[in-house]
């Protein structure tokens, strides 16, 4: 009956879009260019770790300022020192610094001569101006205290640099000669051999093998870098802090013991009149041939009046035209809102579109005509909005990011749970692709591209795949622990798995999460017509329960909270083990998976036990009903007990929507946004992790949120008169409206009809329509009536 009851609310609604849409437009005055309001400075500092460079959306190449700070994404406005220029990068990742190989570094030598330059990284390290920092889309300059000036900008494969050298002379009066030293590093040290040659007209090739920055195994990298606007005086290679006109090659190991062996190129030039030295630095994967091949497809030479150059502008207007494009698809009649706060927007959308990032043809693992898309870094941050929130403003591409996850199962044999730099990166908690698959198969992705069409039936296969068969290595792909789940439904405290391998911890949080990856199934497998799967995953989704226990206390500061039953790790005899509830909370101290795993990852068991993403009306009555679920969510986001800077946390803010109270969740999330994500450069919580904290934002301030791997967004209170998105697929036009002020919702009309429930479905965008939300400083009874809370167990996973 619920099944049945779900599906005639479903076509009720698309009769309601259908019968009214024609009948609405959407308003006109609205914002121009969207570039215009993109801040790249946004948590470049205070752990927020994002890419501040030049960048086209997706794009392989990403160059910006290495510092010698906070460097996770090359460069920080930390104040600290610039040791480089870079071609790489992952943006907003945690852990180790990631890519950033082979850097460029400008400087002049005391003396003109060679071996007085430095070299060495920590040697060359040169402080830059606070407020010479430019970063627009596609762009980056910056200037370094000594006057030495660098701009850049780049295309898909490869990054193109104006480096501008003051006029300066020695103590003798005589000039100086401008030099680029190009170093066989990356930003975490991490390179393991390399090897570097230059030629006469100064084209320096190499290559070297790093290792990911959170992952298994190793990459190879290859590069192709030229020079223009100067005579070459000398060029050769350097080792240590030493250099020389010969050899003009040379092949480098890592070193040994602590000793990390420093080695690149050098070239030195006369310096021009206008003091402009350009770079083109292509990258590849697949060798270095490939990498000087993008070099000279992406910036060709032009024919001008002084000669032949690299377009720089042209360079630069091609990035700014992409950019252009993609947030175009959304427009802002701000009203009388903050002009920050569009900045706040538009800036999380770009940073959305990042990464994953685009290497098709640059893979040389396979060979294959699909897509092929990296860092997913990771997918157990991305799943829960960022990739969501393409589906919104960039299905197309989505699509081709969908086909290449199910490209790599066909050719590794498992589903990503994290891919950076052709390598496996750490699973952190369930199979989360599967999650992503069945959000897109829900909300109905399609693409407008020419062949660019997903494969259900092989998405059906991997993420069965993941449920029933456990990889020999699961701490980069796949789950673990299988043997046990089929058998006693619960991943045990200190399990005997000796079919796969991987660390030994996570029992509460990796329950939690394979039930919903076993719903996420279920799902997948109702939506194609597989009945007897459909109610074997259903029954599995359901294993959460196991580690209920209902006497568990928790105690805050040495004072019983007052709640009763919390998970608990269990013993494979069904005996249960012991976890605080608030271990690993703010209140206690991070978890690491590498330093100090514990039973939940990253988070504690006051946050996991409201991850029951699929069946929030059981787990309400669970804790005891809709006034203590409720009392238990306020207490966890006012206790210190939660960060919002951390993923797990984001569904919480909007959970009071399922007992009745969404004005709970409108107000919450507005103390979020701005107080804790704003246009500071420490105005992020913590690691944007390739778009996720952006992408919280941007749902927040347009008033929607997703439950991924579901069709449903919760309305909370939108922060600007008005936001048109047009589908990119369609071309309809969904536009979401305001009248009035305030954080809370006090009514809603779609399409000009009285709208009661407090969340809507994916046709609105798919269709189009005009959302009306009327707000107001109190909360009201609008979406309080059970008919019109989400829902939840069986009648969550529905498909459009």
């Amino acid at each position: 009956m619920a099944p049945q009851f779900w599906s005639e609310l479903v076509v009720a609604t698309l009769a309601l879009f259908t019968l009214v849409t024609c009948q609405t437009s959407p308003s006109s005055n609205l914002t121009s260019d969207p570039l215009q309001y993109v801040n790249q400075l946004i948590g470049t500092d205070n752990g927020g770790n994002v890419f501040a460079g030049a960048t086209l959306p997706y794009g392989m190449a990403k160059a910006v300022a290495d510092v010698d700070g906070q460097n996770t994404a090359g460069f920080s406005t930390d104040n600290s020192n610039v040791t480089g220029f870079s071609h790489m990068r992952d943006s907003g990742t945690g852990g180790n610094p990631s890519l950033g190989n082979f850097p460029l570094f400008p400087q002049y030598c005391p003396g003109d001569e060679v071996n007085n330059c430095n070299f060495l990284k920590a040697a060359r390290a040169t402080k830059y101006k606070n407020d010479s920092v430019v970063a627009t889309p596609g762009y980056f300059g910056i200037e370094l205290v000594n006057g030495i000036k660098a701009e850049m900008t780049v295309t898909e494969h490869t990054a193109l640099y104006h480096f501008d050298f003051p006029s300066t002379t020695s103590s003798n009066g005589s000039s100086l000669s401008p030099l680029i030293l190009l170093d066989l590093t990356d930003l975490s040290a991490s390179r393991q051999n390399a090897t570097v040659s230059i030629v006469e007209n100064g084209r320096i090739k190499g290559n070297g093998t790093f290792i990911p920055s959170f992952g298994s195994g190793s990459f190879v990298l290859h590069f192709c870098a030229d020079f223009q606007g100067a005579t070459i005086k000398d060029f050769g290679i350097w080792v240590n802090n030493r250099a020389g006109s010969e050899p003009k090659s040379i092949f480098v190991t890592r070193g040994i013991n602590l000793f990390y062996l420093e080695a690149g190129s050098w070239i030195q030039f006369e310096r021009p009149s206008n003091g402009v030295i350009s770079a083109r630095v292509g990258v590849s994967f697949i060798s270095a041939d490939q990498a000087c091949q993008n070099v000279e497809r992406e910036v060709p030479e032009t024919a001008t009046a002084a000669g032949k150059v690299w377009d720089f502008s042209s360079v630069k207007g091609a990035a700014e035209n992409a950019w252009r494009d993609k947030l175009s698809v959304l427009t802002i009649d701000a009203g009388g809102a903050d002009k920050s706060l569009v900045t706040n927007f538009y800036s999380a959308i770009y940073r959305t579109m990042m990464s994953p990032q685009n290497y098709t043809g640059e893979n040389p693992l396979w060979q294959s005509d699909e897509p092929y898309f990296d860092s997913f870094y990771c997918i157990w941050d991305a799943f829960r909005s960022q990739l969501p929130f393409l589906t919104l403003v960039d299905p197309n591409t989505l699509t081709s990011m969908i086909r290449s996850l199910l490209d790599t199962y066909k050719h590794v044999g498992w589903l990503p749970d994290c891919r950076m730099s052709l390598c496996k990166g750490f699973t952190q908690g369930g199979s989360n692709a599967d999650v992503v698959l069945t959000d897109a198969f829900v909300k109905n992705l399609t693409s407008s591209l020419p062949n660019n069409k997903i494969n259900w039936e092989l998405a059906y296969e991997a993420v069965l795949n993941d449920a029933e068969n456990e990889p020999l290595d699961w701490s980069v792909e796949g789950r673990g622990g299988l043997m046990s789940w089929k058998k006693l439904n619960y991943i045990p405290y200190l399990d005997y798995d000796y079919l796969g391998f991987g660390t030994n911890s996570r029992s509460i949080s990796r329950t939690l999460e394979y039930s919903y990856d076993d719903f996420c199934l279920a799902t997948l497998a109702k939506g194609l017509g597989k009945s007897d799967a459909y109610q074997k995953y259903m029954a599995r989704s359901t294993n959460w329960k196991n580690l209920w226990k209902e006497d568990k206390r928790s105690v805050v500061n040495g004072r019983d909270t007052g709640f009763s039953g919390f998970f608990q790790p269990k013993y494979l005899n069904g005996t249960w083990g012991y976890q605080d509830p608030i271990k690993c909370s703010p209140l206690d101290g991070f978890c690491s998976l590498t330093s100090n795993p514990q039973e939940t990852f990253e988070d504690s068991i006051w946050e996991y036990q409201f991850y029951v993403p699929h069946d929030i009306p059981t787990l309400i009555t669970l804790l005891g009903g809709p006034d203590t679920f409720i009392k238990r969510l306020q207490f966890l986001h006012t206790s210190g007990l939660t960060d919002i800077g951390n993923e797990p946390s984001f569904l919480t803010a909007f959970l009071y929507h399922y007992a009745g109270r969404p004005g709970l969740s409108s107000r919450l999330v507005h103390q979020y946004v701005p107080g804790y994500f704003n246009t500071t450069t420490t105005g992020l919580p913590g690691n944007d992790d390739t778009g996720a904290m952006a992408s919280f934002t941007a749902f927040i301030l347009l008033g929607l949120f997703p439950n991924p791997g579901q069709n449903i967004y919760f309305i909370t209170a939108p922060y600007f008169k008005q936001v048109n998105i047009t589908n990119p697929v369609t071309g309809k036009i969904a536009s979401i409206s305001t009248k009035g002020n305030g954080t809370y919702v006090d009514s809603v009309k779609l399409n000009g009809s009285a709208y009661t429930r407090s969340w809507i479905t994916h046709e609105f965008f798919n269709i189009g329509g005009v959302l009306e939300v009327i707000l107001s400083g109190t909360e009201g009874s609008w979406g309080q009536a059970a008919a019109d809370q989400p829902p939840g167990g069986g009648m969550a996973g529905i498909r459009l």
